[in-house]
């Protein structure tokens, strides 16, 4: 069944629900819709069956937004490395009693969104994700993109292994043109601390503030005349976000010239961290310590064992990562 409704931009907005089913105009492939995925400022993503299994369907309003979505979707299937966004599988139009809708299917990509991932996950986790993303920006950024409208909202985790992959690529922007698509939370100009201009320093503003959004979900609002001041007291608040303080308030600055520079920051944070948890996070008191000097020599304890293993199996793991990301 379809249903027509008015959209705020006054332009008519497709709405499929669900057993809807829906048959490309050009190349007649069919497709039975599930459930809605997401709406935005350009069309409806829909999760649909098709011929080859679960696809992610997108319905736009007008054909510029949706010939530029497929654009860089085609442009992402030929950057070299690891894939960056979901992989297209169709393009058509869409007719209905009210008029031609375009669309695309799309690989559907099934995982949680990053902030529910990172829910009882340590710090760590939260690094080697940034840095795995770093990775991947670098590579857009070196194709002459930048991502612009990203936020945890079109981030999910799959595997495994953890493998960060994005979702909607409609705020994507061609380096040195205007960001297309924002959202205020993760966007530099609202919080005074940067142009709209797409270059890396845009996206690597956002990841810190990604990194930000996992400390605190619900987000909250700039206020005052000293929006930096703000961020950092929030930072250094966190346990977690407090260890990565200098990075963050790096990219919060724009200090970082491409996303490199910053994955190597994290990567250096991580390296250092798995190589002194022992130490930190082995502790005794003083009334036992003089008991536990022979056993020490003998034969490490069950703990030390088991932080030397984690910290060993870290520093490979951000080790593979950094091979698989060069």
């Amino acid at each position: 069944m379809l249903v027509m409704r008015n959209s705020y931009s006054k332009s008519q907005e497709c709405k499929l629900l669900a057993g809807t089913k829906i048959v490309g105009k050009w190349h007649r492939n069919p497709y039975h819709i599930v459930r809605t995925l997401g709406a935005g400022a350009n069309g409806t993503v829909y999760l649909a069956e098709s011929a080859g299994g679960l696809v992610a369907l997108k319905v736009g309003i007008n054909n510029m937004s949706i010939t530029s979505e497929v654009n860089v979707l085609k442009h992402f299937s030929k950057v070299q490395g690891q894939v960056l966004g979901p992989s297209l599988l169709d393009v058509d139009d869409l007719v209905t009693t009210s008029g031609t809708y375009p669309f695309y299917a799309m690989e559907y990509l099934k995982g949680p969104g990053l902030i529910h991932y990172m829910q009882n996950r340590g710090a760590e986790w939260l690094g080697l994700l940034m840095v795995q993303l770093l990775g991947d920006l670098e590579r857009l950024h070196a194709a002459g993109w930048v991502f612009g409208d990203l936020k945890p909202d079109n981030i999910l985790v799959v595997g495994p292994p953890p493998r960060i992959r994005w979702l909607d690529v409609g705020g994507t922007t061609l380096l040195g043109r205007s960001i297309k698509e924002y959202t205020e939370f993760f966007d530099r100009g609202y919080w005074g601390l940067g142009s709209r201009k797409a270059e890396p320093g845009y996206d690597l503003f956002a990841v810190a503030m990604i990194m930000i959004n996992c400390a605190y979900p619900n987000r909250f609002e700039k206020r005052g005349e000293k929006p930096l001041a703000l961020l950092k007291e929030r930072i250094e608040s966190h346990p977690s976000l407090k260890r990565y303080r200098d990075v963050l308030m790096r990219a919060l600055q724009g200090k970082y010239d491409d996303a490199q520079s910053m994955r190597a920051g994290l990567l250096d944070i991580l390296s250092k961290d798995a190589v002194q948890s022992p130490r930190s996070k082995v502790k005794k008191s003083k009334s036992t310590k003089r008991r536990t000097i022979k056993k020490k020599e003998r034969k490490p304890s069950y703990f030390v064992e088991i932080f030397l293993l984690t910290s060993f199996l870290l520093l490979a793991y951000i080790l593979y990562l950094f091979g698989q990301m060069m």
